[in-house]
């Protein structure tokens, strides 16, 4: 397992928050740095989830922390598109 250090938390976060702009539709408004906020945001969203249904949460460089950050930026990106919906 390798340990996941600054340069992997932006790997992961922007391949977490690109695929999860294609789930949630935000895809065409979205750019790499958003991305890269989403699933960096949605990686610790995603790792206190798991932690608080005794689950794992981000363990590493791997696919499941792949998999948890792309749950938690799908549920950041839910959520900023409900804000956004509200304001206009």
């Amino acid at each position: 397992m390798i340990k996941t250090g600054i340069i992997g938390w932006v790997i992961i976060g922007a391949i977490a928050g690109w695929i999860a702009s294609m789930i949630t539709g935000n895809n065409r408004k979205m750019g790499a740095g958003k991305n890269i906020l989403a699933g960096v945001a949605g990686g610790i969203l995603g790792g206190i989830t798991m932690n608080l249904i005794g689950g794992r949460g981000i363990t590493g460089f791997n696919l499941w922390s792949l998999f948890v950050a792309t749950i938690g930026a799908v549920i950041v990106l839910l959520i900023v598109n409900a804000f956004k919906k509200k304001a206009h």
